[in-house]
């Protein structure tokens, strides 16, 4: 699968469905890094830790000089690997380890982009995540068609600009879907 396939939803939200009760993502928006073939990774980018970046910078000896980066939230990105640090950003920049998302967003693991922040120089919108989503070989497309998730073309708006708790149903509105009006019961007829 390429980067073109139609079947490929890197860079789409996944929603999940109302009926999704799995702890880890029930009412969660879900912005997708990477699918292909071989799996899928994402960052859940619709809860927050009661952490914020400066605990962050300040275990990692990182000096702040741009007092911004004091308050910023840190979410709660996924179950796997919470101990690992992603920034979900926008323009796509120069970082050392930085997957390019798309034209406009990238998924950086580096000490620099962090560096960065707390002098002020990051990228223009950002979000900082411990710990992703992550799904094998064919296991996404099973639970789409189980109708635990909903894709929806990526708004940058809703990414980085929407308060948390208003993307689920925001993200879900991009479809015209009103998930406050859906049942909980899937239909299979």
């Amino acid at each position: 699968m390429t980067q073109d396939d139609e079947s490929c939803l890197t860079g789409q939200f996944l929603i999940a469905m109302p009926s999704l009760m799995d702890p880890n993502f029930a009412q969660t928006v879900t912005f997708l890094c990477q699918h292909s073939a071989q799996g899928a990774l994402g960052i859940v980018v619709s809860r927050l830790l009661d952490i914020r970046l400066s605990s962050i910078l300040e275990s990692m000896q990182i000096p702040i000089q741009d007092q911004r980066a004091v308050e910023v939230p840190v979410y709660l990105g996924g179950p796997v690997q919470p101990e690992r640090g992603f920034v979900l950003h926008s323009p796509l920049g120069n970082w050392q380890g930085t997957l390019a998302v798309s034209e406009e967003i990238g998924l950086t693991t580096s000490r620099d982009i962090l560096e960065a922040i707390a002098a002020g120089e990051g990228p223009e919108k950002y979000l900082v995540a411990l710990g992703y989503a992550g799904w094998g070989e064919g296991q996404l497309e099973r639970e789409i068609l189980e109708n635990a998730w909903l894709n929806a073309p990526a708004d940058l708006h809703i990414l980085f600009d929407l308060p948390p708790a208003k993307r689920w149903r925001a993200a879900a509105l991009r479809l015209g879907i009103d998930l406050g009006r859906m049942s909980l019961q899937a239909g299979h007829g």
